[in-house]
């Protein structure tokens, strides 16, 4: 079983599938057998940027079962031997609304592909099926730029996925379950308030499965003018939603990225000494450090079965299928002048503290 890890954003535009692609490319160079899924349906474009203008076997042909595995709809690329991509084009409307068992038979399949790695771009946005395409995975990263849209936008995605993984812990094991799933929620303590109330061990296992959940950011098109106060992020995320960020490393706004994408190749091909490409390199070596923990715990896990606590903690999602309830909404405004408490109990940032 290899590592999944999913790249996700709070909105489009912040570059996610150039960090995909190119993070998806340095592994398979590290010499690692990867597969780049494209998830953002409606906007794939992995395939493009790496000139498979036209590709043999997309993920509609898995979905609508012209192919039986999900690993049949892995082509090969001319760029490097130990890569393959999983295209999202061939889109339709039955695609971009997913049905619940589509969903299902689609993370199943992701465990079973003949791959070390696999790198899944995920669309844009905080719709049930990107925050469960997210949840699914062994490693989480968040890309954002340094604006203020971006990165409020970030912290809500990553606050309605902490929501929602504590909601699949409860939903996996609660008598409450449908009633949980038919209740919006605006917090996680509001969560654990609810469902905790007659479930304290499961509020209890909530709680480290949280704790647990640490997503890696990648901050793109960083300039000297624009920067993000990561610690300021990671602050009120700790003590609004209970999670934590890791800064993973930020990439500069380098005009060889556009210029490789011109050329259909991402740019630690294209252009392997601009300053892009080698922070994109530096960030490709602190997500294979997540990938030996997470393969590390994973081995622990197996060899501790017993220990229920450890097997959650080393697979970050509760419940391994999808819960099919209503959508979480959050009304994080864009702006504010202080950080105050709404009463859904999380915070408004303040976007001058945010972006510098």
């Amino acid at each position: 079983m290899g590592t999944l890890i999913s790249v996700a954003s709070g909105k489009g535009g912040v570059g996610k599938s150039v960090v995909s692609a190119n993070l998806a490319l340095a592994l398979a160079k590290r010499g690692h057998q990867v597969v780049l899924a494209d998830l953002d349906v409606g906007g794939a474009d992995a395939h493009i940027m790496f000139g498979e203008l036209n590709p043999s076997v997309t993920l509609t042909d898995f979905l609508n079962k012209r192919v039986d595995r999900l690993n049949e709809a892995a082509i090969p690329v001319t760029v490097h031997p130990n890569l393959r991509l999983i295209a999202g084009t061939g889109e339709t409307l039955a695609t971009a609304n997913m049905a619940y068992a589509r969903k299902k038979r689609l993370m199943k399949q992701f465990r079973d592909l003949e791959a070390d790695i696999t790198v899944i771009d995920i669309g844009a946005g905080t719709n049930l099926h990107a925050l469960d395409f997210f949840l699914m995975a062994d490693i989480h990263l968040a890309v954002a730029t340094p604006e203020p849209t971006a990165v409020l936008d970030l912290y809500r995605f990553i606050k309605l996925a902490a929501i929602r993984r504590v909601l699949s812990c409860f939903l996996a094991r609660s008598p409450l379950s449908e009633v949980l799933s038919n209740r919006d929620f605006t917090s996680v303590e509001e969560v654990m308030e609810v469902a905790g109330a007659t479930d304290i061990e499961g509020r209890d296992v909530a709680a480290a499965t949280l704790h647990s959940f640490r997503p890696g950011l990648i901050i793109n098109r960083v300039s000297e003018k624009s920067q993000v106060n990561v610690l300021y992020l990671r602050k009120i995320l700790h003590q609004y939603v209970g999670g934590d960020l890791t800064l993973l490393g930020e990439i500069p706004d380098d005009p060889a990225v556009s210029q490789a994408v011109r050329k259909f190749l991402p740019v630690i091909e294209a252009a392997s000494e601009s300053m892009a490409a080698k922070s994109l390199w530096a960030v490709s070596a602190a997500v294979e450090q997540l990938v030996t923990a997470s393969v590390e715990r994973g081995r622990e896990a197996v060899r501790q079965p017993q220990k229920q606590t450890r097997v959650l903690l080393s697979n970050p999602t509760c419940a391994q299928e999808p819960q099919d309830s209503r959508p979480l909404k959050s009304k994080v405004p864009t702006s504010s002048i202080e950080p105050r408490q709404p009463s859904g109990g999380m915070p408004i940032p303040n976007t001058s503290d945010l972006v510098g």
